[in-house]
């Protein structure tokens, strides 16, 4: 094997590092669509030529992408395997969520690349779709009890042959989704952010050879391994348990559960998720190859120093049956696999903490409320507004939780309001912090939204959203945090979803509004130990209630904010006995 210099190393890291986030930011630039535009719901990287394992990622893609692409390029490896005829100038195209993908709004770009003949990597995209069919526009179908009523699926096929456009399959994903222009756009920034990566790339191995490149490669996937292996090392062997729950499945009001048994033995971790409810009939399942990726972002939120390629996972097992809603096939829904993946990070980070209670962090608000508008314009045209939102991050060791931020799953930002009324016939009444709706602690929560959405033309709603019963919970004496609440105007007053979280097709006339009311995050260590000093500043900024200081945290203030020491020494001192 080459050898290689630390300089030469680095100097390689960043440069295949920026290779990835060019691309990332070729395609934020030119997709139709605000969720990949704005929101930045999409990633890319390059992967092991014979398994897949990923090699480099940007610093701006999703990570849940980059961690499930590994196995979408295995599909295509297999494929290839099973059928041969792979070329240069070939690009895979496929959404399917059962072999690599996350749900089938989720498009994946696949290409080969070759040097002096012979294949050396992969380039990879992936990004959200606006709507590919379904029963619902923006796909997320809350009600759906297979995956033919969420879109259409395709499995690994040549978008490209040797170079030459198969212009069928544009045909048929253009003829499958309400928005084919958007979709357009879309598939179009993906295949210029491969071409770019490939030159790009390219252009790294005319200066470097690929001898040192791939020297490279197995450098980094060492260096992760070696690193991962020192940060088990360092945690306490043992068996540490944990579990969390999602509201429902959208069919039916019953809560399940996600559980996983944490067994740490010398250098080597077992992430078992055998407790795990089983398959829902609704659309919260997830695939094995999604449950791994979002164990690989959970992992990165504790091991930060870690390197993010597929080399951090080696010291790693995973039990993941397909008795349960973390291992399911087809053809069970998983449009909403956002949801099950936050609960899933939770109860990993969960886990952890017991092991090493000095990095217990209190949950995260927990739902992205995937929320779609869907009506007609005004000359006829079909429009679909999709947008996911924030909540508040959990109280940790070191300070309060972020207000208003978006989940642990993702590198991607909430889409701006302005660019939301710009492109739709929608307007937002309220966008504004959610008083009283941290969790309680020494380190509160971090505060909640409340998103409030007139339609300026006859709409249709959807949501698909958690933790409308149980809220994000507290760590350490740390209180739970305010459950997720969605209501929409009627002619007979307000109402809210029967399975709280979840509903489709609300009607939405124009001049009326929905509410979303999103959850905080939970406290951090008891609420009686916060400087009284900084409840008195959090009553002035908004943030709690005068009644919230008092029962939470015994703190007495006044309407104004000023705070009264001696009622409240009172006031701690009874709470403390």
């Amino acid at each position: 094997m080459t050898s290689i210099d630390p300089v030469t190393l680095a100097v390689l890291k960043g440069r295949l590092e920026q290779i990835a986030d060019e691309m990332d930011a070729t395609l934020y630039r030119s997709a139709f669509n605000p969720i990949i535009a704005e929101a930045r719901d999409a990633c890319h990287g390059l992967y092991h030529a014979t398994t897949g394992a990923t090699l480099v990622q940007g610093t701006n893609g999703l990570p849940i992408f980059v961690g499930a692409m590994a196995f979408a390029v295995k599909a295509v490896i297999d494929k290839v395997a099973r059928e041969g005829g792979l070329e240069e100038g070939d690009t895979f195209l496929f959404n399917d969520p059962y072999v690599g993908g996350t749900h089938l709004n989720d498009f994946r770009l696949v290409r080969p690349i070759f040097r002096s003949g012979e294949l050396f990597c992969w380039l990879a995209s992936a990004g959200h779709w606006l709507d590919i069919g379904g029963n619902v526009p923006g796909g997320y179908n809350p009600k759906a009890t297979e995956s033919f009523q969420e879109g259409v699926r395709f499995p690994p096929v040549k978008l490209f042959a040797a170079g030459k456009l198969n212009q069928d399959i544009v045909d048929l994903l253009a003829a499958n989704s309400r928005v084919p222009t958007s979709n357009w756009g879309d598939l179009n920034g993906q295949l210029n952010a491969l071409d770019l990566g490939q030159r790009r790339f390219e252009a790294l191995l005319d200066e470097y050879s690929p001898a040192t490149v791939s020297t490279a490669f197995e450098a980094f996937s060492d260096r992760a391994e070696a690193l991962m292996r020192s940060a088990i090392r360092a945690l306490p062997d043992g068996r540490y348990s944990f579990e969390d729950v999602l509201d429902n499945d959208g069919i039916t009001d019953d809560m399940l559960t996600v559980a996983l048994d944490l067994t740490i033995a010398g250098e080597t971790m077992t992430l078992d998720f055998s407790r795990s409810s089983p398959p829902a009939q609704g659309p919260i399942n997830i695939s094995y190859a999604t449950t791994a990726a979002a164990c690989y972002v959970a992992l990165k939120h504790i091991f930060t120093d870690v390197p993010a390629n597929a080399g951090c996972l080696r010291p790693i097992d995973f039990v993941i049956p397909p008795t349960t809603l973390l291992g399911a096939t087809a053809p069970k829904p998983m449009a909403g696999y956002t949801e099950t993946i936050l609960r899933l990070i939770g109860v990993v980070l969960g886990a952890l903490a017991k092991a090493d209670p000095e990095r217990a962090t209190a949950a995260p608000f927990g739902t992205i409320n995937a929320l779609s508008f869907a009506g007609h314009r005004a000359n006829g045209d079909r429009w679909v507004m999709f947008s996911f939102f924030g909540g508040g991050m959990g109280g940790n060791p070191e300070t309060d939780g972020l207000n208003h931020a978006n989940n642990p799953i993702s590198t991607a930002t909430i889409p701006p309001l302005e660019i939301l009324e710009a492109s739709y016939p929608v307007m937002f009444r309220q966008w504004a912090l959610r008083p009283d709706s941290a969790g309680p602690g020494t380190h509160r929560g971090g505060l909640g939204a409340i998103y409030e959405v007139e339609a300026l033309s006859d709409a249709e709603v959807f949501l698909l959203g958690e933790r409308g019963k149980v809220a994000p919970f507290g760590v350490l004496g740390g209180g739970p945090a305010g459950l997720n609440r969605f209501t929409w105007e009627a002619e007979d007053g307000e109402h809210s979803p029967p399975l709280v979280s979840k509903v489709t097709g609300v009607p939405v006339p124009t001049g009326r509004a929905v509410k979303l009311q999103t959850p905080g995050g939970g406290g951090w260590g008891s609420p009686l130990a916060r400087a009284a000093s900084l409840v008195a500043r959090d009553v002035r900024l908004g943030y709690i209630s005068v009644e919230s200081a008092r029962r939470d945290y015994g703190v007495a203030v006044s309407d104004d904010g000023e705070l009264d020491e001696a009622a409240t020494a009172s006031l701690r001192k009874g709470a403390a006995a």
